[in-house]
């Protein structure tokens, strides 16, 4: 039985183009003109994309609604493409529109966790606390590309710059661990969410951090122990953090944590965990 974890906070309060099915249409009975007219018309109504105001959004946020996210049906398999708005508007999360996604967990030598803080300015789940990142491979070569899930890994040594200011000579995708997948779906609020399949990656390294302030809002290096205590505060309402990270926390992460230097024990690449 697959059970969705919708989770809405206080705080963190795309359409997939269809080809439009013409109704069935008797040729004798209705002359070319007027059948290519009614097309036209359907094919205007069924292709129309929700019109979400996006004039009270922080600008440079915005202008990422326009990349290319990689569609996928739930066995992960690639469909299309479409803008990351339309891949997070509820209204089409509704029909079942699905993307890929990823979550790196970055530990330092200390085996401490690195979580960000999501800036006020993000359009989904503002001020949460989560992993390290998490973002989106683009429908583009590189990050396509699926052996292995290098395609993914690239998407993610991309973002770690992008967000972390982590240089990318410092985190390489060969040397990043592709656990497994989870799905899940969430709403941050009534307009905006998610509906992924999650890439896991873990990776060990000491970096240098210079987050962008658009995109982290605060980082820090957890234990174990802090991050339990973080869990149980945002169990309490006194902090926020995001869905997926909740799911893969209440799971899997601690068990992971317990073996960063044996983790091959732990890749499954064959299952999706619906969660």
């Amino acid at each position: 039985m697959f059970v969705w974890a919708v989770i809405r906070t206080a705080a963190c309060e795309g359409h997939r183009l269809i080809k439009p099915t013409a109704p069935s249409v008797r040729p004798l009975k209705r002359s070319l003109p007027l059948l290519t007219a009614f097309l036209t018309r359907s094919l205007s109504v069924s292709t129309r994309m929700p019109e979400i105001k996006t004039d009270k959004l922080d600008q440079k946020q915005v202008q990422l609604l326009s990349e290319m996210c990689i569609l996928i049906n739930e066995d992960d398999k690639s469909t299309g493409a479409d803008t990351k708005k339309n891949c997070h508007l509820n209204s089409n999360i509704d029909k079942g529109l699905l993307h890929r996604a990823f979550s790196v967990f970055l530990f330092n030598s200390e085996e401490k966790l690195l979580l960000q803080q999501r800036s006020d300015a993000k359009i989904t789940f503002p001020g949460c606390f989560t992993n390290t990142c998490c973002s989106h491979p683009l429908y583009k070569p590189e990050e396509l590309e699926e052996q292995g899930a290098i395609g993914v890994r690239r998407a993610a040594q991309r973002r770690l710059e992008a967000e972390l200011g982590i240089p990318m000579n410092q985190v390489p995708p060969e040397e990043m661990t592709y656990l497994t997948r989870i799905h899940y779906k969430a709403q941050s609020d009534g307009v905006w969410g998610e509906h992924e399949i999650d890439y896991i990656l873990f990776m060990q390294k000491d970096v240098e951090l210079q987050p962008d302030p658009n995109e982290v809002k605060s980082h820090r290096y957890v234990s174990k122990e802090e991050l339990k205590e973080l869990l149980e505060k945002a169990k309490r309402s006194e902090v926020l953090i995001t869905p997926w990270f909740s799911l893969i926390a209440d799971t899997f992460l601690f068990k992971w944590w317990d073996n960063l230097q044996n983790l091959k024990q732990f890749m499954d690449h064959d299952r999706i965990h619906r969660m």
